[in-house]
């Protein structure tokens, strides 16, 4: 989704990056997507949308993953779309659980349908092997992660493909159900689902209600408020190998208000990520 290339800078300048690094974060620098090439009318059966560019990216950002990993940091991607979750499977290997917090479940894959076409539509079933080889399998390296070891937060109890991920993933607590139980109970489940093991943890910021995030691609009721967002962040951050936010849309905030909620809720939810990982 070329408008969440923005979000980087957009968040930036609402002073995330700024208040990170007072806390001892490193700016790691970017890994810039290729350019987006829009190719719906001569793509071929049995590819997605953007496939070479997105791959090549990919591969040089799971590169700088594994980097900031090895030299025992808890890597923050602020992306972008949901297609970096590939990237960080590809760095991880299969040697870490995920917690996919998103309002929409992003199952869609060629074994229940025939419209698949954007990764960051599609980003949870390529990470647990689901989707065609050239995504789902870059470089032999797939799944990424295991469905055992993977928790769904936050799509909403409508959603198209809720039951599907029930089957197959380890835990699936969709925004209403995660209401009713709290944040804290919400994230303690998704650990004691995962293990010991460590885990990567994926946020997209449509789990937030539109009243208060309006500023994604597919905005949909029923979602957390930015307090819920932070308890549940501040209980699992710090259990994770590392994480990514993704889908804010700069184009869709034109004053920056948005921008600086999201940078609020990131630095005070994700502040201490990583801080009980054993390297």
């Amino acid at each position: 989704m070329p408008g969440t290339s923005k979000a980087p800078e957009a968040l930036r300048e609402a002073g995330l990056f700024r208040r990170l690094i007072v806390d001892g974060a490193v700016d790691g620098g970017a890994v810039l997507p290729g350019r987006y090439v829009d190719d719906d009318i001569t793509r071929a059966a049995g590819h997605v949308r953007n496939e070479a560019q997105l791959i090549s990216h990919a591969r040089r950002l799971a590169r700088r993953i594994a980097g900031v990993i090895a030299n025992g940091r808890a890597p923050l991607v602020i992306g972008g779309d949901c297609s970096l979750l590939v990237a960080a499977g590809l760095a991880l290997q299969n040697n870490a659980g995920l917690v996919h917090i998103d309002g929409h479940t992003d199952f869609r894959h060629p074994g229940n349908s025939d419209q698949c076409a954007s990764v960051a539509g599609e980003d949870l079933a390529a990470a647990v092997g689901l989707h065609w080889p050239a995504v789902a399998n870059i470089d032999g390296r797939g799944p990424y992660f295991s469905p055992a070891n993977t928790v769904h937060i936050g799509c909403r109890e409508d959603d198209q493909h809720v039951d599907e991920v029930r089957r197959f993933l380890g835990l699936v607590l969709p925004a209403h159900r995660s209401n009713e139980i709290g944040m804290t109970e919400t994230a303690r489940a998704a650990r004691t689902t995962i293990g010991s093991a460590g885990y990567w943890l994926h946020l997209d910021v449509d789990v937030l209600d539109p009243i208060f995030m309006p500023a994604v691609d597919s905005p949909d009721p029923g979602g957390l408020n930015p307090e819920q967002l932070v308890e549940l962040l501040k209980a699992l951050a710090p259990g994770a190998i590392g994480g990514q936010v993704t889908v804010f849309d700069p184009d869709l905030d034109p004053n920056g208000r948005y921008a600086t909620l999201l940078a609020e809720i990131i630095a005070v939810g994700m502040a201490d990520l990583g801080h009980q990982v054993k390297r």
